[in-house]
């Protein structure tokens, strides 16, 4: 026993040493690349992977063989076409940067008070949304309900009309009704309220999206891709309601499971709404002592 305790101790000496900050540096590029291969499958940048696989395994075959003249080729156009690919996928490219820079890693730590007004959505806000959706989707009125999280839509809201109205089911049904001068377009929502509406969203190319579906929901696709808003759409001739997050869009059966998805989601707990007015009390009080 004590042979094979010091045979594996000679074979471990001739392993490096691995630190805490080895440990943390093996985490990050696993989680980065994780990330990046993420990334490829839910874009055309997949097909690109495979095509570079396919086109290294076609050189190693050529060096293996020594084809020197199509190596000579390979090399010479590599530059070409690396230069290539970063423009034919310039608007992926361009996503997954919009995508990381609206990610707040300050928010995600720390999800407290950060100064901003408190515009939480409430219970009554995700009734009165509901209720809107739902008594579209009766009628058929098409809707296009974009609400903002923590990346801004100030963009968007500056291709609309400014509303600024407390959010309530008759004023979105009034939007979106037939025939008015707001119902062309997507309304941005911000807490509480409904900040504009006509506004213009950016539509997905994504060739998975059921063609059945039209502009309303390639539209609600689109947002969904470059912030993490969540988009409610009521579609015009079937009257489904259904929830765009993250890229993807999923119907909604009921008005209740809409109800649960949205609270999870935007209704705070108490224990954070007790801390954000504890830390409302303690900048008064920072006030008052100035």
């Amino acid at each position: 026993m004590a042979d094979i305790v010091t045979m594996l101790h000679s074979w471990m000496s001739f392993l490096p040493k691995i630190t805490y900050m080895n440990i943390v540096e093996i985490i990050i590029i696993a989680f980065l690349i994780y990330e990046i291969l993420l990334w490829i499958k839910n874009t055309r940048a997949w097909m690109l992977l495979r095509g570079i696989v396919l086109i290294l395994g076609f050189a190693i075959f050529t060096y293996l063989l020594k084809l020197d003249t199509i190596m000579w080729i390979l090399e010479k156009t590599a530059l070409v076409a690396t230069t290539a690919l970063v423009i034919i996928f310039q608007p992926e490219l361009r996503r997954a940067l919009e995508q990381l820079g609206s990610k707040n890693l300050a928010s995600m730590l720390l999800p407290f008070d950060d100064g901003k007004p408190n515009n939480e959505f409430t219970e009554k806000t995700v009734h009165e949304l509901v209720r809107a959706s739902f008594e579209m989707a009766k009628v058929k009125t098409g809707a296009l309900m974009v609400i903002e999280r923590s990346a801004s839509l100030k963009d968007i809201e500056r291709t609309g009309i400014d509303v600024d109205g407390i959010l309530t089911s008759q004023l979105l049904i009034n939007i979106f009704e037939h025939n008015t001068p707001l119902h062309d377009g997507a309304v941005v929502i911000r807490g509480n309220r409904v900040v504009a509406a006509t506004c213009y969203l950016p539509l997905s190319d994504d060739g998975s999206i059921n063609k059945a579906l039209g502009t309303r929901h390639r539209a609600a696709v689109g947002i969904s891709e470059v912030t993490d808003s969540l988009t409610i759409v009521v579609s015009e001739e079937t009257g489904r309601v259904s929830l765009a997050e993250h890229g993807n869009l999923r119907k909604v059966n009921d008005a209740e499971s809409l109800k649960r998805e949205l609270e999870a989601i935007f209704v705070q707990s108490e224990s954070v709404n007790r801390f954000r007015i504890w830390k409302g009390r303690l900048k008064d009080e920072r006030k008052t002592d100035k």
